[in-house]
């Protein structure tokens, strides 16, 4: 009988807390970045920021109080089953999105943006940096957390539960965006998601936060 070549797990190596700061970093000004390139054309995102987006035109409340409603929940979800640090680190990466989509918009301007180059270059941008954060334990809030969990927890890869999920937000924009912008935010959900799926598969990754 053949010998079997036993092959011993690679290890998993942790992260340091400059390499979480510096994804973290990155990651949300990528995010902001997407999201700024997204309002110039009009677009709508996913997750929990595009069903607060997708409420606050139909109901004219306010999105931070849309925004914040919803996830409260979810940030429940992050400190029961996720625990203390990967909530705070979600705490943080939403404060700093928030305040990088307000100074990216002083640090950066368009005379002019193609629909789909938006498109495509904005959900890039998003979903390369949900990637760095999630690599580095850390969310964005609502459905973000819950992807995580699941996939942490059953093994359901993120990008295509969150790709379930836009999918579903954008089909509620059918009456509220223009039927382009609507077609074009479809394809950028997918864009994101697909890079997610790629890229965060359950074992590939093995650093740790």
């Amino acid at each position: 009988m053949a010998a079997t070549l036993q092959v011993p797990p690679a290890a998993v190596e942790r992260h340091q807390l400059y390499e979480d700061a510096l994804a973290m970093l990155m990651g949300t000004l990528f995010i902001a970045l997407g999201m700024l390139i997204y309002s110039k054309t009009m677009l709508l995102t996913g997750s929990t920021a595009g069903l607060a987006l997708l409420l606050s035109y139909v109901t004219k409340v306010q999105f931070g109080i849309i925004f914040f409603v919803i996830n409260l929940p979810f940030y429940w979800l992050a400190w029961k089953r996720l625990g203390w640090k990967f909530t705070v680190r979600t705490f943080i990466a939403v404060a700093l999105v928030t305040l990088f989509s307000r100074l990216t918009d002083q640090w950066v301007g368009f005379t002019h943006l193609d629909p789909v180059y938006a498109t495509v270059v904005g959900s890039g941008l998003c979903g390369t940096g949900l990637l760095m954060l999630f690599r580095h334990r850390t969310g964005l809030g609502g459905v973000n957390i819950l992807a995580i969990y699941l996939q942490e927890r059953y093994g359901i890869r993120a990008g295509y539960f969150q790709l379930g999920v836009d999918l579903a937000i954008l089909g509620g924009a059918f009456f509220v965006l223009a039927p382009d912008r609507l077609l074009l935010s479809i394809l950028g959900a997918v864009i994101v998601n697909i890079t997610l799926a790629i890229n965060h598969k359950p074992g590939r990754y093995l650093g740790i936060s």
